[in-house]
């Protein structure tokens, strides 16, 4: 058999510096850490100015937003896909999940030790939302700054 000299081909394209802007992540709450990391990554790369308390609260509504979803909108096996768009002024983030079942604010209560998550997405994001996506649903949320 004759010898074929190995060729190192460059890539054709460099891949883009920095975390994509969309990550998905295992339906397990160890996942909850790894979102909340990629969020604030993705903000301070593409949005450099953005106030530390608007990140600090996009981590907590990140937080929020897998952790609802992977407790009521996955099965085991499933996976939950975080999306981010930042640019100057704004942050957006958007977190998919399998489930066609809609998050649904609780009224408040001392007696439960849950079921405040959506009530901390309102008190901090701009607006918010659900929409429906082939196979599921997503929650969204925008932040804004001047």
């Amino acid at each position: 058999m004759p010898e074929h000299p190995t060729q190192q081909v460059p890539p054709c394209c460099p891949p883009p510096a920095g975390p994509p802007q969309q990550a998905v992540f295992a339906s397990d709450p160890g996942s909850v850490s790894k979102a909340r990391a990629y969020a604030r990554e993705v903000v301070e790369r593409y949005t450099p100015d953005a106030p530390r308390a608007l990140i600090e609260d996009l981590q907590l509504i990140v937080s929020e937003l897998v952790t609802n979803s992977i407790r009521y909108g996955t099965e085991p096996g499933d996976s939950v896909a975080v999306v981010l768009s930042a640019s100057a002024g704004r942050v957006r983030v958007e977190v998919h999940d399998p489930s066609r079942r809609y998050p649904r604010v609780k009224a408040p209560s001392a007696d439960r030790q849950r079921g405040r998550g959506l009530i901390v997405l309102d008190a901090l994001a701009h607006k918010w939302g659900v929409a429906p996506r082939p196979f599921g649903k997503y929650v969204w949320a925008e932040l804004v700054w001047r």
